[in-house]
């Protein structure tokens, strides 16, 4: 089966060769893998086995697409958000609005004159996704972005104390959101709309579930309404323990929920799929913090046919992919036992190295071949 093919059967409960794959590596994971596979780190996905093609159009990019070489390394977004990197991953420094007057916060503007330059990395991508199933990240959507905007404490102060500033806060971030999934829409030809809003601790709710419905509920609803008028999947990321609103994400209409942290109370991946899998589908489960970089390979392989088993019990609605992106202290041999319980063999994956070298060979001679675009990896 084709990648596109393969991830539209399993969203419809169809039989497939294999589960569909979208596997995120951290960057020095990806770097390391690209190593010793002879390959540039931006085909590993493909190289891997990855089904869909996916990048991000919103603040997202800022936090994943950057990638510095050193701690300590640092940029600004386009929303004004400095970043840092830290321990391997880019955490807020400087948040823009963070003591901002009420004044300030509603005159903030968002980067809506860099929007050429947001979708930049999404058309190059759409370019080379023939045969893949296609996803544009909008996220984060509300919440989120109003946090990393205003700093979590100073967000928290607004929705507590002044409803007002806040609901018209994250309306102005859904706005945003939805105008970046109604471009996507008309610019690209996607297969799925992938929102998110990080609302989730490991623990439970950072806001409480009634909250969330009354202020942050009917925005989210307005981006997800943008995929579905189009007659595309939507799927939506949260973090963490946020099994209360999963009720709320299936009325507004999300058809598929990631990472599903099974570390997290509520977060079983079973214990969803009984509750919730006749209306949704799941993509994520297998555990980044302690099974990938702290399991052996046989503890890796029993989990993984457990959850490829279980979480396909209906015939399918499940994708294969890690709860967060694979961190670099997982062992190679970890990921290759996930792989081979997969249905991707290693020397399936080396066979498909050795086919991406000598496609780049032929780019770099002048010659761009299908297969060249058809491997070409997410931005």
């Amino acid at each position: 089966m084709k990648p596109r093919e393969r991830v539209y059967a399993a969203l419809g409960r169809r039989p497939v060769d294999r589960v569909p794959i979208f596997m995120w590596f951290h960057p020095e994971t990806a770097r390391r893998l690209a190593v010793a596979l002879e390959i540039p780190a931006d085909g590993l996905g493909d190289v891997m086995g990855n089904d869909v093609h996916q990048t991000w159009v919103n603040n997202n990019y800022a936090m994943e697409g950057v990638v510095h070489e050193r701690d300590g390394d640092s940029h600004v977004d386009a929303w004004g958000i400095e970043w840092v990197r830290q321990y391997w991953y880019n955490q807020i420094a400087t948040y823009p609005l963070s003591g901002a007057s009420r004044e300030d916060v509603l005159g903030y503007q968002f980067p809506y004159d860099r929007l050429s330059e947001l979708f930049g990395p999404m058309a190059q991508l759409a370019a080379a996704s023939d045969g893949y199933f296609l996803g544009c990240d909008v996220s984060p959507c509300a919440f989120e972005m109003y946090w990393r905007l205003r700093g979590m404490d100073g967000a928290l102060v607004d929705m507590a104390q002044d409803a007002s500033l806040s609901r018209r806060m994250l309306a102005r971030c859904a706005t945003f959101a939805a105008t970046l999934a109604e471009q996507a829409c008309a610019r690209f030809a996607l297969d799925w709309l992938w929102t998110g809003d990080d609302v989730a601790s490991q623990t439970g709710m950072i806001i409480s579930p009634q909250m969330w419905r009354e202020m942050v509920k009917p925005e989210l609803a307005r981006v997800v309404a943008v995929g579905k008028a189009r007659g595309l999947w939507v799927a939506f990321h949260c973090c963490g323990a946020h099994h209360p609103i999963i009720p709320d994400l299936i009325e507004i209409g999300v058809d598929v929920l990631n990472p599903v942290q099974g570390v997290c109370p509520g977060m079983d991946p079973y214990e969803l799929k009984q509750e919730f899998g006749e209306h949704l589908a799941f993509m994520g489960g297998v555990d980044t913090q302690g099974l990938l970089p702290n399991g052996s390979a046989q503890e890796v392989r029993r989990a993984t046919e457990k959850l490829i088993s279980g979480m396909t019990s209906d015939g399918g609605g499940f994708i294969l992919a890690a709860s967060h992106s694979i961190p670099p202290e997982t062992p190679d041999e970890n990921i290759w036992a996930m792989y081979e319980v997969a249905g991707i063999s290693r020397a399936e994956i080396l066979d498909r190295a050795a086919d991406a070298r000598s496609a780049r060979g032929v780019a770099r001679d002048g010659v761009t071949t299908t297969k060249e675009r058809v491997t070409a990896g997410p931005g």
